[in-house]
């Protein structure tokens, strides 16, 4: 037999080499330096995007280009027909303009603008295009329409699809009255589509065919704004925060530690990063998937968009455009 105290030192000395598993640590908050750019003036900027070193502003008062990160800004809108731009979306060379009217692309940077819209109904006081996403040569586009007499019936929504890059579009999926929901947001994700609506989010694996409604967990059903980062779906709501569904809606978890604003209506991921644009209490920043939330400027504007250029954070307000240098 061998001695006890040999034992003891045996375990001992397993105890001691033995290292406990260390959990990984949260990425470093980086601190943002905020400056406005000079311009747009007097136009609130609803959305933002980024082709190489070309920043665009698409606002009330048209598309905005800059090629100076944000020292100059020079309007880019012959062949625009309305300049109220709702959604700007970069697809290789393409720029696509979403204006209440239809659908508008540019292939040289904003110098001229041609009209996309065979196959989508004409202009009408009582309904307009807001937003759209794209797959491959896929395009999805948000339309809403008023229902009934003067528009009293509410507002409805529904989504056109183009499989040749804008050419052509045909109707996915039909209004209905019994079955009406305002489309506010589209994003893809593989071969997934996604709409944020009044009524939450629905989720349409035919192309926009048809939909089922993925809630299970959200509080809140008023959508403003989703976003896809890796393989995290993230849904902003006009009062309840931020929720983080990882299966594809499945189920959602609330995660709004930090925040002290849950009007939410701007997402920009960037790596590890993801910030949200708030309504009224400026950008907020998360580095670990939304389990915290940090607050990095711009105190009291309404940040309808985000986009990332290089180190540069732009921020889309309702006075204009902000630049954030990222520390």
């Amino acid at each position: 037999m061998k001695p006890v105290s040999f034992c003891i030192s045996v375990l001992l000395l397993f105890a001691a080499c033995k290292k406990e598993p260390t959990v990984p640590e949260d990425p470093p908050v980086p601190n943002v330096v905020w400056e406005q750019t000079n311009g747009p003036y007097g136009v609130f900027v609803n959305a933002l995007a980024v082709s190489g070193t070309n920043i665009f502003a698409g606002t009330g008062g048209g598309v905005f280009l800059s090629t100076n990160n944000g020292l100059s800004w020079n309007a880019v809108n012959s062949g625009l027909t309305n300049l109220n731009v709702e959604c700007l979306v970069v697809s290789g060379s393409n720029l696509f303009v979403v204006e209440p009217n239809g659908v508008f692309l540019t292939t040289d940077n904003g110098t001229s603008w041609v009209s996309l819209n065979n196959g989508l109904p004409p202009p009408s006081y009582w309904g307009g295009f807001n937003c759209l996403a794209n797959s491959g040569t896929n395009l999805f586009l948000g339309y809403n329409t008023a229902f009934g007499i003067g528009g009293s019936g509410g507002l409805a929504g529904s989504v056109f699809l183009s499989t040749d890059s804008g050419m052509s579009w045909t109707e996915a999926s039909t209004i209905t009255y019994e079955s009406r929901w305002v489309i506010n947001v589209l994003v893809t994700s593989g071969t997934n589509l996604f709409a944020g609506t009044d009524f939450g989010v629905f989720l349409s694996t035919n192309n926009g065919s048809s939909w089922s409604a993925v809630n299970s967990g959200l509080t809140n059903l008023n959508v403003e704004v989703l976003v896809v980062s890796g393989t995290n779906l993230f849904a902003g709501t006009d009062s309840g925060g931020v929720f983080l569904s990882t299966n594809n809606g499945t189920s959602w978890t609330e995660v709004n530690s930090g925040l002290t604003n849950t009007a939410v209506v701007s997402f920009c991921p960037s790596g590890s990063n993801l910030f949200a644009g708030m309504a009224g209490s400026g950008v907020f920043l998360s580095t670990n998937n939304g389990m915290n939330w940090t607050k990095v400027g711009l105190d009291t504007l309404v940040v309808q968009a985000l986009a990332v250029s290089g180190m540069n954070l732009f921020a889309g307000t309702n006075q204009g455009v902000f630049k954030g240098t990222m520390q």
